[in-house]
C-alpha cells in the first residue's frame, strides 16, 4: 500500500514526503533504540526523499515536453488551415470545375464552378458524399440531355463503367445544346480528380465546320458524278433516291425539270418498267427482291434493253449504311460490234474448217507419199548394199592377183567409188528411218570421253593430210543420249568442218550451260551466209558445187534429224570469211543412277581415306559415344574411347600413344570441358589435330575454337561432315 496518493499534485506529494521525513527525524531524535531500528527508518526515509526528487525532475521534464508538443501541434494546425485555405483559393482560380474524391470514394474538396452548369444539383453537393451518390444525382438532373430511349439509370450505369478507368475523357450533352467535357484521373493514393470544362463553343464551331465540309464534299461528289459517262443513282437505307447525275437523266429519259428527289426505289422502278427489258433469267422481280433484302446484299451485274434499241449494262452494290448505288453504262455500240464480230467469226470458222479439211487431205497425201518414199529408199538401199558388198569383195580379190601398178591404181579408185556409193546408201537409209519415225534410240548415260577420244584418233590423220590442226578437248562429263547416234552426229560435224576448211584449224570443246553440256565444233572455213543456213540441212545440199571435196550432202541432214529425234538443241554461228561453229546441247547425266549406287560409291572412298587412322573420342554420353565409335570403325579407322577427361588422360598415359586426331565433347561434366582437356593433352603430346563436339551454337564458343585452330562439329552429328573432317586429317597425315 503506497503512502502517497498518485492523484495528488506533484507539489502536494512533495509536501507529504517532507512531512514524513521530518516526522521520522523527530522520532529518531526522541528515541534511542540500541538495535538500530530508528537508524534504518531514517535511512529508508532518506532514500525515499532521493526517489521523490528524481521523480519530480522527470515529471517536470515531461511537462516541458508536453507543453512543447502542444505548441508544435498548434503551429501544425495553423499551417494545415493555411494550406487548406491556399488550396481552396487555388482551385477557385481554375476556370474549370474541380472536385477531389478520396480513396474511399468520398467527396473531399470542390470549387464553385463544379457542376455550375447543372444548377439543380449544386445545393446537394456536400463534403463526404459518395461518388455513386454524386453520379445518381447528376443522372436525375433536368439539365442532362439523355439519348433517345436512354433512362437515368442507363446513363448512371454507363458513367460508373467509365469510372473504372485510371484516365478517361468524354463529353456530356446538356439541355439547350450545351456540352461539358469530363476529364477523370486517378491520383497516386487512389483518389479521383474530376475536371469539368465547358466545350459548347468548340462543339458548335466543329459542327459548323463539319456542315461546311459536308456541303463542299456534296458539291464535289455531285460534280464528280456529273463528270462520269455512266448514269449513277444513289439510294439511302430507306431505299429513297438521294442522289443522281445528269447522265442518268439522259439514259433513262428523266427530264431535268421533273423532281425525283425522295422517290422510293420501287416507285422509280415501276415508272421505268414499260421502257426496260431485262436480259436472261434476271428480271424486274429479281431486282426488287435484291433491293428489299434485309441481310447483306451481294453485288449484282446484269443487262437491260431500253425501248428495244439501247443496251445498258447495270451494276448494283450495297453501301456501308445499308443504302445502295446503281450505275448504268451504255454498251449499245459494243454489243453491236460483238454481234458483227460473232457473224464474222462464224463466216471465218466455216472458211477455216473448209481450208483445214483440204489441208488435212493434202497432208495425209503427203504423209502417204513420204512413207512410200521412205519404204522405197529403205528397200532399195538394202537391195543395193548386198551387190555392192559383193563387188567390193571381188575387186579386193582381183587386186591381189594384179601385178600391173597402173591397173592396181585403177582398181583402187573403183573400190573408193564403191565405198562412196555404200556411204551414200547408208546415209539414205538413216534418213529414211529418221523420217519414217522408225529410228530406235537407246537413251542412256554416255561419257563424252568415250565419244570424243575415238573420234580424235580417227579424224586427226584426215585433218593432218589436209594440213589442218585438229584439237579435241578432253571432257569427263556424262550426258544423256544415244551413244551410236551421238557419235554419228559429232563425226558428221567434225568431218564437215575438216572437209570444208582449207587452211587453219578445227577446234572441238565442251562448255557447261547450266544443267547441260554444249559441244561446240569451230572451224576457220569459208563461213556460211545467212540465207544459206537453212539450206545446208537439206538432203544433197552443197553450197559449193564446184568444190573438189568428197562431200555427199547428207551429213548435216542426218545431224539435224537425229538431234531432233533425241531432243538435242542444234545451233549454228557463222561469219563469211571467218569460219563457223556448230553446237549441240546435251543434258548432263546425274552423278549416279540410284541412291544405292551412290552409297556404294561413297563407302569405299571413306574406307580408303580413313584406313589406319587412330581417333580418340571423349564423350560422356555412353550411347552417343558407342554409336560414334561404331560408325567411325565401320569406315576403317581405329577408335580410342573415353567417357571423361580423367579417363582420356589415364588412357593416353597408359598406352603411351599419341592419336592422329581427337574428337572432344565440349561439356564433359560439371568441372571439365573439351577445350581445357585439349590444352592439357597438347601440353604433353604436342599439337594434335582436334574437333570440338557441342550443341552450343554461341559465337563465344565459335570464336574460341577459331582462335585455337579447332574444328567445331555441331550436335546432332552430321555423318558426312564428321567423316569429311577425319578424311581431311588422314590426308594431311599421309
Amino acid at each position: 500500500m503506497s503512502i502517497i496518493d498518485p492523484s495528488d499534485t506533484v507539489e502536494r506529494q512533495n509536501e507529504k514526503l517532507l512531512q514524513i521525513a521530518q516526522s521520522l527525524m523527530r522520532r529518531v531524535e526522541e528515541k534511542h533504540d540500541q538495535s538500530g531500528l530508528a537508524y534504518q527508518q531514517f535511512e529508508r526515509a532518506a532514500m525515499l526523499e532521493t526517489q521523490v526528487r528524481q521523480r519530480t525532475q522527470e515529471l517536470e521534464r515531461t511537462l516541458d515536453l508536453l507543453q512543447e508538443s502542444n505548441a508544435q501541434l498548434e503551429q501544425a494546425n495553423v499551417a494545415t488551415e493555411r494550406a487548406r485555405s491556399n488550396i481552396t483559393e487555388a482551385i477557385e482560380t481554375i476556370n474549370e470545375g474541380f472536385a477531389l474524391f478520396d480513396p474511399d470514394e468520398r467527396l473531399v474538396l470542390f470549387n464553385s464552378r463544379f457542376c455550375r452548369d447543372i444548377a439543380d444539383i449544386t445545393d446537394h453537393l456536400t463534403e463526404g458524399m459518395h461518388f455513386s451518390d454524386y453520379v445518381t444525382l447528376v443522372s436525375r438532373s433536368q439539365h442532362l440531355a439523355l439519348s433517345k430511349g436512354e433512362t437515368a439509370r442507363d446513363w448512371a450505369t454507363r458513367r460508373l463503367a467509365r469510372h473504372s478507368s485510371d484516365h478517361v475523357v468524354f463529353n456530356v450533352r446538356l439541355m439547350w445544346n450545351r456540352w461539358l467535357q469530363i476529364s477523370e484521373h486517378r491520383t497516386a493514393r487512389g483518389g479521383t480528380v474530376i475536371l469539368q470544362t465547358d466545350v459548347t463553343d468548340i462543339m458548335r464551331l466543329e459542327r459548323q465546320q463539319r456542315d461546311r465540309m459536308l456541303d463542299q464534299q456534296a458539291k464535289i461528289l455531285q460534280a464528280t458524278l456529273d463528270h462520269l459517262n455512266q448514269g449513277v443513282c444513289i439510294f439511302d437505307h430507306h431505299k429513297k433516291l438521294v442522289g443522281w447525275n445528269k447522265t442518268m437523266n439522259g439514259l433513262l429519259s428523266l427530264p431535268p425539270q421533273r423532281s425525283v428527289q425522295g422517290l422510293t426505289f420501287s416507285k422509280l422502278l415501276s415508272m421505268l418498267k414499260s421502257d426496260l427489258t431485262f436480259e436472261g433469267s434476271f428480271g424486274h422481280d429479281s431486282l426488287e427482291n435484291w433491293a428489299n433484302l434485309r441481310d447483306r446484299r451481294q453485288p449484282i451485274a446484269f443487262e437491260i434493253t431500253r425501248n428495244k434499241v439501247q443496251t445498258l449494262s447495270v451494276f448494283a452494290q450495297e453501301m456501308p449504311d445499308r443504302g445502295f448505288v446503281i450505275s448504268f453504262t451504255d454498251v449499245t455500240a459494243e454489243r453491236e460490234t460483238a454481234r458483227a464480230l460473232s457473224d464474222m467469226n462464224e463466216t471465218l470458222e466455216r472458211r477455216v474448217s473448209q481450208r483445214t479439211q483440204a489441208l488435212g487431205e493434202a497432208l495425209a497425201e503427203a504423209k502417204r507419199a513420204n512413207a512410200s518414199k521412205s519404204r522405197f529408199v529403205a528397200a532399195a538401199s538394202h537391195d543395193l548394199l548386198q551387190p555392192l558388198s559383193a563387188a567390193k569383195l571381188f575387186m579386193s580379190s582381183l587386186s591381189d592377183q594384179l601385178d600391173d601398178a597402173g591397173a592396181a591404181v585403177t582398181l583402187g579408185k573403183a573400190e573408193n567409188a564403191l565405198q562412196s556409193v555404200e556411204n551414200i546408201i547408208a546415209a539414205l537409209l538413216d534418213i529414211s528411218r529418221l523420217d519414217a519415225g522408225k529410228a530406235v534410240f537407246d537413251i542412256r548415260n554416255v561419257p563424252l570421253s568415250a565419244i570424243l577420244k575415238p573420234l580424235r584418233d580417227e579424224l586427226t590423220p584426215v585433218a593432218a593430210a589436209k594440213g589442218l590442226e585438229l584439237t579435241i578437248m578432253d571432257c569427263d562429263l556424262r550426258v544423256v543420249s544415244d551413244p551410236g547416234y551421238l557419235r554419228r552426229i559429232l563425226q558428221n560435224l567434225i568431218g564437215n568442218a575438216i572437209r570444208y576448211t582449207q587452211t587453219g584449224k578445227v577446234l572441238v570443246g565442251v562448255r557447261r550451260n547450266g544443267g547441260s553440256a554444249r559441244v561446240e565444233v569451230w572451224d576457220t572455213g569459208p563461213g556460211i551466209a545467212a540465207h544459206n543456213r537453212k539450206t545446208i540441212f537439206q538432203e544433197f545440199a552443197r553450197l559449193d558445187a564446184t568444190s573438189t571435196n568428197d562431200g555427199l550432202g547428207l551429213g548435216l541432214a542426218i545431224v539435224e534429224r537425229a538431234a531432233k529425234g533425241l531432243g538435242h538443241d542444234l545451233s549454228l554461228w557463222s561469219e563469211v570469211g571467218q569460219g563457223s561453229c556448230f553446237s549441240i546441247n546435251l543434258k548432263i547425266a546425274p552423278p549416279t543412277d540410284t541412291p544405292s549406287h551412290r552409297r556404294s560409291d561413297i563407302q569405299p572412298s571413306w574406307e580408303d581415306a580413313l584406313s589406319g587412322l587412330i581417333v580418340m573420342l571423349v564423350e560422356n554420353d555412353e550411347q552417343l559415344a558407342n554409336a560414334m565409335a561404331l560408325m567411325i570403325e565401320n569406315h576403317g579407322a581405329e577408335v580410342l574411347l573415353a567417357h571423361s577427361a580423367q579417363d582420356a588422360i589415364d588412357l593416353l598415359s597408359e598406352i603411351q600413344l599419341t592419336p592422329d586426331v581427337m574428337l572432344l565433347d565440349y561439356q564433359l561434366g560439371s568441372d571439365a570441358d573439351g577445350v581445357a582437356l585439349l590444352d592439357d593433352i597438347r601440353m604433353h603430346h604436342g599439337p594434335v589435330p582436334a574437333a570440338i563436339i557441342s550443341a552450343d551454337r554461341s559465337k563465344g564458343l565459335q570464336q574460341d575454337c577459331t582462335i585455337r585452330g579447332l574444328h567445331l562439329l555441331a550436335k546432332p552429328i552430321d555423318k558426312e561432315k564428321l567423316l569429311g573432317f577425319l578424311a581431311t586429317v588422314s590426308e594431311a597425315c599421309t
